[in-house]
């Protein structure tokens, strides 16, 4: 292991020695000075790994020297020693950025475990880290090998997101491949579930787990018994893990009330998912009831321009007919910022609606812009830039705005997305449908072991827009390419972010409930 360097500026330093040599023999090397301008001159000509600074020396002080130091590297972890327990030197010393704070007398335990915390941390987290891992993998190995029912897999994904998201802190390539490993062999496995239990769950939904059309009267419907405000923020294309990242921010202000998961229905794709949940119904159901709103793939014009309409219909239907309620789609910035703007005009409705299109435009983004490929150019990215869109986002604004009020807020997206990585040749007639994760056709020719087929789309609640039309799903990290334009397909989409198939990524996700701290 490489040498730890400590700098140690005490203008009592002799009394020190014995905790110095106990150092030395711990493998350590301390530079000791007596004064704050030594302090100084010897980190400008020196690296530390460390830096204990004794708040009260003549000349410059612990603070004025943990600033100065602070401006020539500000990465340096730095630990107050003073014999004073003022209030105000603590929170001028943490106010100062300092890492750790001890007052003496100090014995030999406290400096070794502060050394440790502040040097060692990452690499004992990481090998912790590790191994926990190793031991896990193991056992969701052989659960993977279980008959798994609809709950189960939902606990599995969970487990694998909070793996995914441990491991991405930690510089091991090896176990991020064997993770990587593990989510392909679990979306194979899920991919089969589906495929044996989807269709069983469509005719009898009591069956399954809650999807698409169930999210409202199941979720959010009751808690306007509550009598405050219910916010139901629809995020598009938010997957769990993409939750799990701006949950940390949102903890600051929200306590969680219930945290669930959701199945989408398949198409995992807007025009179907986010149309079922306004709806309260499935697509064929929606086609029948509401010809006039409903969009086929083969028709003009956009696919999610009724939703205020659908949601009118469920709650008049569900609720009550004087149900106030407000319903608020969200495309620009400029939309975002109205929305915060009107925020207290809308705390006289019992359920408010906010549809946020920002993480659906970024996956599009990332297969348009080549720019936004480079930023988002694997899942830890995709998860650091939805983060950093939420943190500077109007969305933030709001939900801020709203901490301090009594409500009750949910938050939800209607399908996840998955990175795909292997291309599946499919034929089809001029009126196939685009997505490259599901087709709508004729005549479709495919490879069988990549599809989910739904010969018959009554079967899955889905309209036939023909005799002989059918569905096909991409299974696991698949993706649909027409072969007479096979390479320039692979070249624009490979490793993109899609969705409208089957995975653990775009069919189970969150469905979250908080209150205000």
């Amino acid at each position: 292991m490489q040498e730890t360097n400590i700098l140690w500026a005490d203008d009592e330093i002799d009394l020190l020695k014995p905790h110095i040599m106990l150092l030395n023999e711990k493998g350590y090397y301390v530079k000791t000075v007596t004064n704050g301008h030594d302090a100084v001159e010897a980190f400008k000509n020196s690296f530390f790994d460390l830096v204990f600074l004794d708040e009260n020396m003549p000349g410059l002080t612990g603070l004025e020297t943990l600033s100065t130091l602070k401006n020539i590297n500000p990465l340096v972890p730095m630990v107050m020693v003073t014999k004073n327990e003022e209030e105000f030197l603590m929170e001028d010393a943490i106010g100062s950025k300092i890492d750790d704070y001890l007052i003496k007398p100090v014995n030999p335990k406290q400096i070794l475990l502060t050394i440790k915390k502040l040097t060692e941390n990452k690499r004992l987290v990481s090998e912790k880290t590790s191994m926990a891992y190793q031991q896990e993998f193991r056992n969701l190995g052989m659960t993977l090998n279980d008959n798994l029912d609809y709950k189960e897999w939902a606990e599995v994904y969970k487990k694998l997101v909070y793996w995914e998201i441990s491991l991405e802190k930690l510089e091991d390539e090896g176990m991020h491949e064997i993770l990587t490993m593990q989510k392909s062999e679990a979306n194979a496995q899920f991919s089969k579930f589906i495929e044996k239990n989807y269709l069983k769950w469509v005719k009898d939904p009591d069956s399954g787990p809650l999807t698409s059309p169930q999210l409202l009267r199941k979720k959010v419907f009751p808690q306007l018994e509550s009598n405050r405000p219910t916010f139901f923020f629809l995020i598009d294309n938010l997957r769990y893990d993409q939750w799990k990242v701006i949950n940390d921010v949102l903890a600051n202000y929200y306590r969680i009330d219930e945290e669930d998961t959701y199945y989408s229905i398949l198409p995992t794709a807007t025009q179907y998912a986010r149309n079922a949940i306004f709806s309260g119904m499935m697509p064929s159901d929606m086609e029948r009831q509401f010809p006039q709103l409903w969009q086929n793939d083969e028709d003009e014009g956009g696919k999610n321009l009724h939703e205020e309409a659908f949601l009118s219909a469920l709650i008049k239907s569900t609720v009550r007919k004087e149900c106030k309620f407000s319903y608020n789609k969200i495309l620009t910035l400029e939309q975002g910022r109205d929305v915060v703007d009107i925020l207290p005009n809308l705390m006289g409705n019992e359920l408010n609606v906010l549809v946020y299109n920002f993480v659906d435009m970024l996956s599009h983004a990332r297969t348009d812009m080549a720019m936004i490929r480079e930023l988002a150019n694997d899942e830890a990215a995709y998860r650091s830039l939805t983060l950093s869109w939420f943190q500077h986002s109007p969305l933030l604004d709001a939900l801020k705005w709203l901490a301090s009020k009594n409500v009750k807020v949910v938050i939800t997206t209607d399908h996840g997305t998955i990175k795909v990585r292997h291309p599946s040749k499919v034929i089809g007639d001029r009126n196939t449908n685009t997505n490259l994760r599901y087709k709508q056709g004729k005549n479709l020719n495919y490879i069988d072991k990549d599809v989910f087929l739904v010969k018959n789309p009554q079967d899955a609640k889905l309209p036939k827009l023909h005799v002989s039309s059918s569905f096909i799903f991409a299974k696991e990290d698949t993706y649909f390419v027409y072969p007479n334009n096979y390479n320039q397909f692979v070249n624009y989409f490979n490793e993109t972010f899609q969705h409208g198939g089957i995975s653990l990524e775009e069919m189970i996700i969150p469905c979250i409930t908080y209150s205000p701290k």
